[in-house]
Formats: C-alpha cells, structure tokens, sequence
C-alpha cells in the first residue's frame, strides 16, 4: 500500500484509511482484531473511529488490539460531538464536552495521544471560538496531534480556517466528508476549499453505504435481505431504496459494472479506484463488516483506473447543477474562446 501526505502536513498515512464504525456492532471483538490484523499486513497505518460509534465499543476494540502492537506505528483518527450520555453537556462542540470526550477517548483507545482529533459535525450552539479555541489547547498540551472536521458545509469550513489563521491556533489539517460517484456535490465547494488551504480529503462510505457494491441490478424490485440498504429505513441511514431507486442511479451502475468488467476488478474495487483518483482525495475510508469485504476493498488500491474509465464514471456521475455552480461548467465550454 502507498502513502500519501495528509494535506500539507509531514504526516504520511495510507491511501486506504480502515473505518471501523462496525466494530462492536456488526463485528464481534475477535474477527474485529482479525480485521485490523489484515489490514495492518497491508501495510494499512490509518485507523478511522468514533466515541459515538457504538457508544465507544468501537473505540475500545481499536484500542484492545493497538495494546499489542507498537503504537507509533499507527494513525489514530477518533471524533467528538455526537450525544455520548442523556445530559445536557453530553452533546456537542463546547469546551467541557470536547475536553470530557478526548479523555474519555483516551481511555477507551489505551493511548496518551490521539493522532487526528476531528469534530464530527458543525455545531450551531456554540462559538465557533470555543470548539477552536479548545482544540488548539489540546494540541498544545500534547494529547491531541492533528485536528480536522467532519460533515461541514463549505462556508463553514472555511469560516473555521480563517478564525483559526486570525488568533494563530491550530487548523484544521483534513476534512472527513461524504463522497462517492453517488455524491459528487462535495466537490461544488469542499474540495476547491479543501486545496487551496492545504488540507486532505478522508472521504466516508466510498460505497455509498453499498450501492457501489455490485449487489444490485436495475432488475430488482427491493434490496437483499442482507444489504445494508434493506435496513436502512428502519434504521433511518440515508442511503434508502426509495432514494436511490431511480435512472440515474441504474444509469450509473450500468456504466460502473461495464468499466469493472474492462478493469478486471470487482464494481467496489473500481468505484473506490475512482476515488483514489479523484482530485484533492487523501484516502478513501474503507469499512468492512467481514474478512472478504476488507479483501475485496483493499484490491481496489495498487493499481489505476485508465483515463477513459475514469472519464466514463465521471461523466456517468456528474449531476445536475443550477446556479452558481454551474457558472464552473460554464467557464470551462466557453474557455479559449476569448
């Protein structure tokens, strides 16, 4: 596996980051240890968590296995903002729930440090200064290495940077987002945001929670009785059948199935290949409920998709924009005409 320099820092992580939101809940503890085995033989170095994920059992495995390995080997990711308890303090950006929620992440992963400290969605309750503020400090006193964001907007985004520049704290080295050949609109603004102020991009569900898994035909009527998809309106995860069964998505699959079979690669391999290629991206965040759902996964790196297949996917994705973001599309037909 290769890798790639976390935006414009001197921190080198692999170009697959292994997610383990499953950890805890659809993998037990010992094919959870297996797993991180696997990938750490791939020379897999970055690790993706959560304190939410599971209520941190998550965490806790992660940290479990790393008690046996040698820690500075590996970058360790967790993120806080997420409900962690029923009190009023137990949710969101302010100063005494980061502050309760790294030392508690602490603890449960076994570590004195976190690598990559990231909150995990934009909090409109609390200043901006405070979430800031409380993330430098934590660098500073060496329990936190890196921070970054998850599931910003780009104003967002941005508005964090330049606070951050302004008092001369820390900022943000990385942005965790959605994105995939289903979800293309973080490239509207994110990822223009993402590259000029150095940061990389770790993208979530790569797969779009498995609909760029090859499990699914235009022939169908419902999803399988073991796809994630078939439980996701119960579960109330956005990748639903009725949102997604449409043209355009099996247009897509259609293109994507045609181009993995020229590749010789499986639909996943070749939609997260897609994403390794794609501009601004650091690492896809790969999860794995299995042992041959990481296997398959971890083929999608090592190689490369041609030009044409990667235009083909490309332009099968592109989605329909109206203004302002279609003044780029814009510009782009009528450049060299002047």
């Amino acid at each position: 596996m290769e890798y790639r320099y976390l935006g414009k820092t001197g921190l080198q992580v692999s170009e697959l980051c292994l997610g383990t939101m499953t950890l805890g809940r659809e993998t037990n503890e010992k094919d959870s240890f297996s797993i991180l085995d696997r990938y750490a033989e791939e020379g897999g170095n970055f690790i993706d968590t959560a304190d939410v994920y599971t209520r941190g059992a998550s965490e806790e495995i992660v940290g479990k296995w790393l008690k046996n390995q040698n820690r500075d080997d590996y970058v360790v990711a967790t993120k806080v903002r997420f409900p962690m308890g029923e009190g009023p303090n137990d949710v969101g950006l302010s100063r005494k729930h980061i502050i309760s929620g790294v030392k508690e992440s602490l603890h449960r992963l076994g570590t004195d440090y976190i690598d990559l400290y990231q909150v995990h969605a934009w909090d409109p309750r609390t200043p901006l200064e405070e979430t800031l503020s409380t993330l430098n400090d934590l660098v500073r006193e060496g329990l936190v290495r890196y921070i970054g964001a998850s599931n910003f907007k780009g104003w967002q985004l941005q508005k964090a940077i330049d606070l951050s520049k302004q008092k001369g704290w820390e900022q943000f080295v990385c942005l965790q987002p959605q994105y995939n050949l289903l979800c293309r609109a973080t490239e509207y603004e994110l990822i223009d945001v993402c590259e000029n102020e150095g940061l990389g991009v770790i993208p979530w569900s790569p797969l779009r929670g498995g609909w760029l898994s090859g499990k699914f035909t235009r022939d169908m009527v419902k999803p399988p009785e073991d796809s994630r998809i078939s439980v996701a309106e119960e579960k109330g995860y956005s990748e639903t059948w009725d949102k997604y069964n449409n043209d355009f998505t099996w247009n897509l699959l259609d293109t994507l199935y045609s181009v993995a079979e020229e590749a010789g690669k499986t639909p996943a391999q070749t939609a997260i290949n897609w994403l390794l290629n794609s501009r601004g991206v650091t690492a896809p965040i790969i999860g794995a409920r299995t042992m041959k759902q990481l296997e398959a996964n971890l083929g999608s790196a090592g190689w490369s998709l041609t030009k044409d297949q990667l235009k083909h996917l490309t332009d099968a994705s592109e989605l329909f924009v109206s203004y302002p973001y279609d003044i780029d599309a814009i510009n782009q037909r009528t450049k060299g005409r002047e």
